[in-house]
């Protein structure tokens, strides 16, 4: 399985790197594993909504 960086994430997502670790700390981004310290994202996972709106979208 192919893993891609927070910064890999943010940039494909357009959202910070620290939302991204927000995702990934909160167990919303199913397959993303913390090792060494670093958190690891499946290249094909989806973005989580954004739950600080009623539809997902961002501000």
């Amino acid at each position: 399985m192919d893993y891609m960086t927070l910064k890999e994430a943010s940039d494909k997502w357009e959202v910070s790197v620290r939302q991204i670790n927000y995702y990934c700390a909160g167990g919303r981004i199913p397959g993303a594993v913390k090792m060494a310290g670093v958190w690891l994202i499946p290249k094909d996972a989806e973005k989580p909504h954004d739950r600080r709106t009623k539809d997902g979208k961002q501000f």
